[in-house]
């Protein structure tokens, strides 16, 4: 350990050089066999065209045991009956419907370690957070589902406990996307919970024509409020989702993404509601939250029309300083891209940023804003898929299993992958959960996704290895032991300036590595690196070498 600028400490990892660069190398390869995990994900799909045979899909990246290498975590359906009896429930009625954990070994295989660790779940699970609420050093996860949530305490010995009943964060009903993040800034990480539509399967309703029955549109089904959680620092939560402001809107959430947005110093909220409009929830700093999706510019589409979101994510793709905000929807609405006009208000650029043009036809869920080729600015990731496998027939530009979208962002402007992008990105899939994290450590973010009734995959990422890279691991010392919620500014040697946020959350039912990978083009040092804490601490590194992760320990005060 050493001390940089007197007063942050910080450890060096192995310090990685670029590869040279192969004309002919693929951009992302398919690694899944080779690193030995096997995933299906069982939506169980029947005639009857139940909801949440559409929905499921979550993915986690995260280290649970603490020795450097990144985990999977995929959430999974039950067996759902052909029709479902009156009364009864989905359960994960054998191996095959159980949630899935992947431990990584020193070699890069995974084992599949679900039974040992005690996470099988039950029930029709949806998704998955990731965050240290006990700040023990581990981190815990909370599964959403069908009917209920569960959260798992990790025990640190390779074990998790379902301690939500003590923890008194059961979510009732059909819960979503989730997200810990320290909303009040007192150290401990609270739990953000969406919730869909209120449904049963005795409710399930005919929807299409007599001889050709579809999934019904979310908009027959009444919405309910997302629900928020305050950690008590005792093991406990409460619920605080109608003194937070935070349970007096009903919506349709699916995704959930948070920064803060008007950098006030608090964490914001954005809700991606399903066919109406959606929430921005500023945080007023005081535990409430004030809903301004429509005088920010983001519950509607530019023309004033509802939008299908589903999957959601924030970053600054522009590297102005201003966290700008991602939408995925139905095919035939094109993706929302909201940039952040830094007066608390967002400018419409889905249009003039080139993404209209390149997901019109698309139906998206998961999606990611990541550097993918270290050139210090960010591309764009989308997990694809429509809902329903019969709606559009024979149809050659409306199709039920789609290619994923990869765009290059160029100073603010998306485009197509250019040059190889990789043999299976060419591969229709029915995308849900995005991931995204460096799994091997190279300097290169990788991707794992999860489809709808088909095998997962992972998704090495071989692009990024021909710039320089900055990693960072935040360790909270006043703040939150995993530092969520820090805001992370890094200057190149060449000028370039990038910012980030920590966080987990974002994309569609999924959590990634909570790591901080810059791309720094041809820079080999960083000039500098200024980290402000949730807890107002700010601390500046100066002259750092590229090309290694660092572990950054928030000082005491």
């Amino acid at each position: 350990m050493r001390r940089l600028c007197g007063f942050v400490a910080l450890t060096a990892a192995l310090v990685l050089q670029p590869a040279a660069h192969s004309a002919s190398e693929e951009a992302f390869s398919d690694v899944t066999r080779r690193s030995q995990v096997s995933f299906h994900s069982e939506n169980s799909a029947t005639s009857q065209k139940y909801l949440p045979e559409t929905m499921t899909g979550g993915v986690a990246l995260f280290d649970y045991d603490n020795d450097g290498r990144l985990d999977i975590f995929f959430t999974n359906g039950a067996r759902i009956q052909d029709p479902m009896p009156a009364g009864i429930k989905p359960e994960k009625d054998g191996a095959r419907y159980a949630n899935r954990l992947f431990h990584q070994n020193a070699d890069g295989a995974f084992t599949d370690v679900t039974e040992k660790a005690g996470l099988a779940g039950s029930g029709y699970s949806m998704g998955v957070a990731v965050g240290d609420y006990d700040n023990d050093g581990f981190d815990d996860l909370y599964v959403t589902g069908l009917d209920r949530a569960i959260l798992y305490h990790n025990n640190g010995d390779g074990t998790f406990t379902d301690v939500t009943a003590r923890a008194g964060t059961g979510a009732q009903g059909w819960s979503t996307s989730a997200g810990f993040f320290d909303y009040d800034n007192d150290g401990r990480l609270d739990l953000f919970v969406d919730r869909y539509i209120e449904w049963s399967f005795a409710e399930n309703r005919w929807c299409g024509s007599e001889r050709n029955r579809h999934y019904c549109h979310p908009l027959l089904y009444h919405g309910v409020t997302s629900v928020l959680y305050h950690n008590n620092g005792d093991g406990t939560f409460t619920d605080v989702s109608q003194k937070s402001g935070i349970g007096r809107l009903a919506g349709r959430g699916l995704g959930v993404a948070f920064a803060d947005y008007d950098n006030d110093g608090w964490t914001d909220i954005y809700v991606a509601n399903d066919s109406m409009q959606s929430f921005l929830y500023h945080n007023n700093g005081d535990g409430t939250f004030t809903e301004n999706g429509i005088a920010a510019g983001v519950a509607y589409d530019e023309d004033g029309n509802a939008f299908a979101g589903m999957g959601t994510d924030f970053g600054d793709y522009d590297n102005d300083g201003r966290p700008d905000l991602l939408v995925t929807d139905l095919a035939l609405q094109k993706y929302m891209l909201f940039r952040n006009s830094g007066d608390r208000t967002f400018e419409p650029r889905t249009d003039s940023s080139g993404l209209a043009r390149a997901s019109r036809t698309s139906t998206g869920w998961g999606i990611k804003w990541v550097d993918f080729d270290n050139d210090g600015w960010k591309d764009l990731f989308a997990a694809q898929g429509h809902t329903d496998d019969e709606m559009y027939g024979g149809s050659q530009v409306l199709t039920y299993r789609q290619k994923p979208l990869l765009l290059k962002n160029d100073n603010g402007k998306l485009s197509p992958w250019p040059g190889d992008s990789g043999t299976v990105l060419a591969e229709t899939w029915v995308g849900r959960g995005v991931a995204a994290g460096d799994l091997d450590n190279d300097g290169a973010t990788d991707l794992v996704v999860s489809n709808i009734g088909q095998n997962a995959y992972l998704l090495r990422n071989n692009t990024g290895k021909h710039n320089h890279w900055i990693g960072i691991e935040t360790r909270g010392m006043r703040s939150n032991r995993d530092g969520i919620g820090s805001k992370i500014k890094i200057t190149g040697s060449s000028g370039l300036i990038q910012y980030y946020s920590v966080n987990t959350a974002g994309s569609y039912l999924s959590a990634s590595d909570r790591r901080v990978l810059a791309g720094l083009g041809r820079d080999e040092v960083v000039k500098s690196i200024e980290v402000r804490w949730p807890s107002g601490i700010v601390q500046k590194l100066e002259n750092v070498k590229a090309n290694q992760w660092l572990k950054i320990l928030e000082p005491p005060k």
